[in-house]
């Protein structure tokens, strides 16, 4: 509760004093002492009336009352000047989500969409978390794979196989540090082709159609909560989440995605939901002025977010809907690529990972949309654009994407590649004297227009880890970060797991990583955490 008890007692005791030492003045002094013992009396009804409005609040967000804040006795100035919500929400399950910070930056994509001529992709096993380092490779050099067929699998899950995105021929099984497998490249063929399927029946019982999906390659889209690892096919989830719209910087549209195939990706929903006991949930954008083209999708519970980024982030959804956990809390998410995936299966007999890849970021001379499929070579991806010299090409967002040259590939889960210079130039006087607008959660630094030029400048380096309230003003999730950071780093098992680690993926820590004034490699200390909690079973 926001009541400062103690100020208001010395407040209190101060008009007092005041008004006894009044009363040996002048004869106004009478008049004095009265408006200062109204004054007293108003300060006194506020602090009861505080107290009283913050336990009605407290009391509604027990009883489960979705937007807890509007149950005080008064309202507050935010939901005075609050927008008005569009018209289609009216009557829909909104949360509105307080917390969070939209970092404002140039080279959002345009709607255009282009389809460059890339020849080589990839399927890298660190994509998928959870995996032994070296899986067993059933491909080699010189091997014609079509879409869909099984190239590794890993050593502990023979069950789930890992299949190539495109058909064509081997050229590369790429290795990284201690001889671990870190990519396997395909030149894929002019004209694709796919592994055939024999789809089973509709009303196939569950146990038929998880063996199915295993065995067809597409399990491995399907990701669990806790540790966001490959699901466990042994494991009935409590939910399954799907979040249909990105909040991260320059994160593309994925109504653009869906445009023309909704019934491929009503094709997925129906065969998901067939894959739990409970609910399939879709967040949906509560920020758009007209309604989401998912409103038309059947078979699963809608909830509309509003609010800053990560409003888009699976977990931030899950938190504030049905939080998850371990045992039997276990959760399934997915994204939209990976519905239509499954959707394209089920529908047209086919494994096809073609997808929109959006081009953002300050960095392109005409940011866009180009149409590829997964894993595509970006230096290929992106020949046919204007980047800019001394560029850093980032496979995502800004936030949690991982630094590719043009050698490399984009990560499977990806569907956003962002280019912005790299902020290795001297700045005078640095911090001290902010010349050029920069994006800060911090008022003392004003950004006037909602699009300028970020870098990759971090404006400081690795300090000490200090306590203070960033972290809580761009998290929507009721965790106290600093304290899980820390006992992650002294290993405290148990408090790892009061304080909420299993709710958590590095994506939802990236934008406090970006608040963080003591530069904290939060995601990495989180992904260490994880490793720790696997481990210990």
């Amino acid at each position: 509760m926001k009541i400062l008890k103690r100020p208001a007692g010395l407040i209190l005791l101060l008009l007092a004093a005041i008004s006894f030492q009044s009363q040996d003045g002048v004869a106004g002094s009478n008049l004095l002492f009265y408006g200062l013992a109204a004054l007293a009396l108003i300060i006194f009804f506020y602090i009861v009336v505080s107290v009283a409005d913050n336990f009605m609040v407290i009391e509604s967000r027990q009883m489960g009352i979705k937007d807890s804040s509007m149950m005080g006795l008064f309202p507050s100035f935010r939901e005075i000047f609050r927008p008005k919500k569009p018209e289609y929400l009216e009557k829909a399950h909104v949360y509105t989500l307080t917390k969070g910070y939209d970092i404002p930056m140039e080279g959002e994509a345009s709607p255009v969409i282009r389809e460059p001529q890339v020849t080589r992709f990839a399927v890298s096993p660190p994509d998928f978390f959870g995996l032994m380092p070296i899986p067993k490779v059933l491909v080699e050099e010189g091997d014609t794979v079509k879409a869909g067929d099984p190239i590794f699998y890993d050593k502990k899950l023979s069950r789930i196989k890992f299949v190539a995105p495109v058909s064509g021929e081997v050229i590369g099984v790429n290795r990284g540090l201690k001889r671990s497998i870190s990519e396997i490249v395909i030149l894929a063929d002019k004209e694709q082709q796919s592994r055939s399927y024999t789809l089973p029946a509709a009303d196939a019982p569950r146990e038929e159609l998880v063996e199915f999906l295993l065995e067809s390659g597409v399990w491995p889209v399907i990701r669990q909560r806790p540790y966001n690892r490959v699901a466990d096919p042994d494991v009935v989830p409590r939910d399954i989440f799907i979040s249909t719209f990105d909040s991260a910087p320059l994160a593309p549209d994925l109504t653009l995605s869906v445009r023309g195939r909704m019934d491929v990706f009503q094709a997925g929903i129906d065969v998901v939901r067939r894959l739990t006991d409970g609910l399939v949930y879709l967040g949906l954008d509560g920020r758009r002025e007209t309604e989401s083209p998912f409103t038309a999708v059947s078979g699963a519970e809608k909830r509309y977010f509003r609010g800053a980024h990560p409003a888009g982030n699976v977990g931030v959804q899950i938190h504030h809907i049905h939080p998850c956990g371990a045992g039997d809390n276990t959760v399934w998410t997915l994204g939209v690529d990976e519905v239509l995936l499954i959707g394209e299966l089920f529908q047209n007999g086919r494994y096809d990972t073609s997808r929109l890849v959006a081009l953002t970021g300050s960095s392109f001379s005409e940011p866009c949309y180009v149409k590829t499929y997964a894993g595509a070579n970006i230096g290929e991806l992106i020949a046919g654009e204007q980047v800019e010299d001394n560029a850093r090409i980032i496979s995502g967002d800004v936030l949690s994407g991982i630094q590719k040259s043009t050698d490399g590939f984009m990560t499977f889960f990806e569907n956003q590649v962002t280019a912005i210079p790299e902020g290795n130039e001297a700045e005078m006087f640095g911090w001290l004297v902010p010349v050029k607008p920069r994006a800060s959660i911090s008022p003392t630094i004003p950004v006037l227009s909602d699009r300028i030029e970020i870098t990759t400048n971090t404006h400081g380096e690795k300090r000490a880890f200090v306590v203070n309230n960033d972290y809580e003003q761009v998290m929507p999730m009721d965790i106290y970060l600093t304290q899980l950071m820390k006992s992650i780093l002294v290993n405290d098992l148990e408090s790892m797991e009061g304080l909420g680690i299993y709710e958590l993926v590095p994506e939802d820590v990236a934008l406090a990583e970006f608040a963080c004034v003591s530069k904290q490699p939060l995601q990495q200390i989180l992904r260490q955490g994880h490793d720790t909690m696997i481990e210990q079973g």
